[in-house]
């Protein structure tokens, strides 16, 4: 268990891939009252990530932490910054993505639409495009919106599949390299702003990229 930071209000740690997020057997709050050595914990969690993404989380430790975290993220106040490796390279240099999603339950599929309808969503992203290397494009994301498996059918949908995405690209041999890399919210304590971030593993495809010295070029832009 990577932990980030704690306190009797907030944990912030990273999902290791393949880990459901939510509270259910297997999953991140269990492994986090293991790692506390206390089977009644309060662990709640206020935000996802897919089971096969890895990154930066924060679980609330209380309810009325649950329930502050919970409004930051409903009112978008709460800030995620994502880091993709794509196949392919997107048109511009940084843009909006917004889309029409909807959620195939039976196929456990996200879909993108051309007309509302029933169970359909707004989609909106932003991007932007920090490298290529090898026909491959590092790009930094941010997200308006948390639809189920958004910025993957997003990006699939523009031809830009995620590398390592076996469900909206092609079979590679790697982990799918997306990841959850800033939150940024305020403490449900003290109401002071708070941020964590973590760079991926030093695995493929994420050392085509010198990311230290990509990110920090595009945080002092």
């Amino acid at each position: 268990m990577q932990i980030l930071y704690q306190d009797n209000r907030i944990l912030v740690c990273i999902k290791p891939a393949g880990v459901v997020s939510t509270d259910e057997p297997g999953g991140m709050p269990g492994l986090i009252r293991a790692y506390l050595a206390d089977a009644h914990a309060c662990v709640r969690a206020v935000h996802r990530l897919d089971q096969a993404v890895s990154g930066v989380m924060v679980y609330a430790r209380s309810r009325m932490a649950a329930s502050i975290l919970s409004q930051q993220v409903r009112e978008h106040t709460m800030q995620k910054t994502y880091l993709a490796v794509t196949n392919g390279v997107p048109d511009a240099q940084s843009g909006v993505l917004r889309d029409l999603l909807w959620r195939d339950t039976a196929g456990k599929m996200t879909r993108v639409v051309q007309s509302p309808g029933k169970d359909v969503q707004l989609a909106e992203l932003s991007y932007e495009l920090l490298a290529q290397a090898d026909g491959m494009s590092l790009l930094k994301i941010e997200l308006a919106t948390g639809r189920t498996h958004q910025i993957r059918v997003q990006l699939a949908s523009r031809g830009l599949p995620i590398v390592g995405d076996r469900k909206y690209g092609r079979s590679e041999d790697c982990p799918i390299a997306l990841w959850s890399y800033s939150l940024c919210f305020r403490h449900p304590q003290t109401n002071a702003p708070a941020a964590f971030c973590c760079l991926p593993p030093a695995c493929f495809p994420w050392t085509a990229f010198d990311l230290p010295h990509l990110i920090a070029r595009s945080e002092d832009a």
